[in-house]
């Protein structure tokens, strides 16, 4: 039997505010355990909750980013439930009327582009963290501690449709996402910390039919590549689950990244199980279109207007665009050399970016951020290119010098001191290519025999007797225009 899976994600976002959603302790993290949790996150009797309108700010600003509907008026709801590191027993979201409803997410898969809807996207508080290791009783027993720095942290969950079919397209999905709350500015992205994690429900049908499966939710997945293996993991174990004349049960369950496998952590609850009711300490979230157009006024170029730009301008294909778009620092690094350079660079320079850079900075594993050649830099490397000054191959060795920091980064001193300057003077070039067919005519007799080879071959003797420093393209019609001749 051919089986189909179906994947959908919720994506908590924790939101960029200085102070958490319902108390004006810090979101700061990396703090000494419970040095940031006030009365409030602490549920001491008679402290209120306050509602932080940053946290309303920001979710403003996705939703018209993914061009969804703002809920003029929605409530505050307790979700009843043990929370074992949250002291109210009860977490504050949003059920009935979500701040952000619909939208759609655009993301390459591959050189296909995609789209998935989203259901909703809601506010809430995040809960506190369960210390386990290294904590004792009073009689040396195991126990566990409590730190509630991350109770009542800002966070945005964004629920998307279950219309994913592979792990592959989930991870293009969380990908797309992520790099779209980074670029708003909502979120700091920052995974190893908690600020972006997943929880992928997911289910197997046979090929063909239109109800769906019984789901597992898997929870906090806080890595791309976790997720992937996570979905595989889970979709073979319910495929082989059912196939044995089992059946899958409704259930939460964790990766263990370590033995690549998901196991159970409890039933799943559905939604009326938490009970939830509308906050009595809370007012209704009252946005007005005044409010929506002014956030409007202040929004960012987004991903798809600038990769549409990057196409219409600088007629760059719609692969090259996406990437370029892929986040914020990348397309900001890529215009800042069309800035230093000509834009009728743009190919060469989105090339230089997608290649050697991209290249670079993976093996290193850094941020372009961090790179060590900046847009100027680079640019001047490309115009020297451009002008045939250097020849490609001997770019990606001046690239390397710069990146070292000789004569800091600076491309035409690199060039000058090494005598790398590309040979482009004709009749330096002809007395080379007759050099070499002289002194070749085997080769000479199969170009002319119609093996293409013998000509790569001819080329390449050329560029070891001018030290990789002759124009190729010169090289190339000269030689073409004397064994053909």
């Amino acid at each position: 039997m051919e089986w189909e899976i179906v994947i959908g994600l919720e994506t908590h976002a924790q939101l960029s505010t200085a102070s958490k959603i319902f108390s004006n302790s810090s979101t700061q993290f990396g703090a000494l355990a419970n040095t940031q949790a006030n009365a409030v996150d602490m549920a001491l009797p008679g402290a209120l909750p306050v509602f932080n309108k940053g946290a309303a700010e920001r979710a403003i600003r996705f939703g018209l980013a993914v061009g969804a509907q703002i809920a003029p008026r929605s409530v505050f709801e307790r979700k009843n439930y043990f929370y074992p590191d949250l002291p109210k027993n009860y977490q504050i979201s949003q059920m009935e009327i979500p701040v952000v409803s619909g939208g759609k997410i655009h993301f390459m898969l591959g050189d296909e582009e995609r789209v998935i809807n989203l259901t909703r996207a809601h506010l809430e508080e995040d809960a506190g963290k369960s210390l386990h290791e290294n904590f004792r009783g009073p009689h040396g027993e195991p126990s566990t501690g409590i730190d509630l720095n991350r109770a009542g942290t800002p966070l945005l969950e964004i629920v998307s449709e279950p219309e994913m079919r592979s792990a592959a397209e989930a991870v293009a999905y969380a990908r797309a996402l992520h790099s779209l709350v980074v670029w708003l500015g909502i979120c700091d992205g920052n995974m190893q910390e908690g600020s972006f994690r997943v929880d992928a429900n997911v289910s197997v049908r046979p090929k063909g039919q239109t109800t769906l499966g019984t789901r597992c939710e898997l929870k906090n997945i806080n890595s791309f590549r976790f997720l992937e293996r996570a979905i595989q993991y889970e979709a073979r174990r319910q495929i082989e689950l059912i196939e044995d004349g089992g059946k899958v049960t409704q259930e939460t369950r964790l990766y263990d990244s370590d033995k690549d496998e998901t196991r159970s952590m409890r039933s799943k609850e559905d939604a009326h199980d938490y009970r939830y009711f509308p906050d009595p300490d809370l007012p209704p979230l009252i946005i007005s279109a005044d409010w929506i157009a002014r956030v409007q006024a202040e929004m960012p170029e987004l991903p798809a207007q600038k990769r549409a730009r990057f196409e219409q301008n600088f007629e760059l294909s719609k692969y090259d665009s996406a990437q370029l778009t892929v986040d914020r620092a990348t397309s900001d690094y890529f215009e800042a050399i069309l800035v230093a350079a000509s834009p009728a660079q743009a190919k060469l320079a989105a090339n230089w970016v997608l290649g050697e850079l991209s290249s670079t900075l993976n093996r290193l594993e850094l941020n372009i951020s961090e790179s060590a050649i900046n847009p100027a830099q680079l640019a001047k490397l490309i115009e020297r290119i451009a002008d045939n000054t250097i020849s490609n191959k001997i770019a990606r060795d001046v690239f390397a010098l710069m990146w070292d920091g000789e004569h800091n980064g600076d491309a035409d001193a690199i060039i000058a001191a090494k005598g790398l300057k590309q040979i482009t003077d004709t009749g330096a070039i002809e007395a080379m290519v007759d050099e070499v067919l002289q002194a070749n005519p085997s080769m000479i007799e199969q170009y002319r025999a119609g093996k293409d080879k013998a000509f790569n071959a001819l080329v390449g003797q050329v560029m070891r007797i001018a030290k990789g420093k002759a124009n190729p393209q010169q090289i190339n019609d000269l030689l073409k225009q004397k064994l053909d001749s």
